[in-house]
């Protein structure tokens, strides 16, 4: 498995998927995003180093540069998930993430507080609560990957 990462963000999500990737006796591959320029030489090196499958990471960069991945992974017919559902619309395989509708309501409601004068020290850390999974029936189709009825029927979407 090729994971893709941004080392802006720090590495606590690169240090959960190796810990992840250990306990079920996956090799992992871990390839540094730095810019748009590193896309073809990552995927490049995931080909090279035998990856089956693409992990793509949290990141504002790498969420730029959805598309790009998207037709990198199509081209080299390589299986991706995504953090976001909105990268499944574009033609991703599949997202696991946090609702990025949930995640904006919740900011909203966080700002009301503030306006209203409620301190932002004073105002809990909150973590997502909704977590969406979604699949891309199509993609899954062009890439000759059988989908199992008990995946589909556990996805919160399923795009045909």
């Amino acid at each position: 498995m090729a994971v893709l990462w941004d080392p802006t963000t720090g590495a606590s999500q690169v240090g959960a998927t190796e810990k992840a990737a250990q306990s079920l006796n996956i090799d992992l591959q871990v390839i540094e995003i730095a810019n748009r320029d590193d896309l073809t030489d990552a995927f490049r090196k995931a080909r090279a180093g035998g990856a089956d499958g693409l992990n793509v990471l949290a990141s504002p960069s790498l969420s730029s540069l959805f598309r790009e991945i998207i037709d990198l992974a199509a081209q080299n017919r390589l299986p991706a998930i995504y953090q976001w559902r909105e990268h499944v619309d574009a033609g991703g395989l599949v997202s696991y993430g946090p609702s990025l509708t949930a995640l904006w309501r919740q900011a909203g409601t966080i700002a009301v507080k503030v306006l209203k004068g409620v301190k932002p020290a004073d105002l809990p850390i909150e973590q997502p609560t909704k977590f969406e999974l979604a699949i891309n029936a199509r993609t899954a189709k062009s890439l000759g990957i059988p989908m199992q009825p008990s995946l589909l029927v556990s996805a919160d979407d399923v795009i045909e």
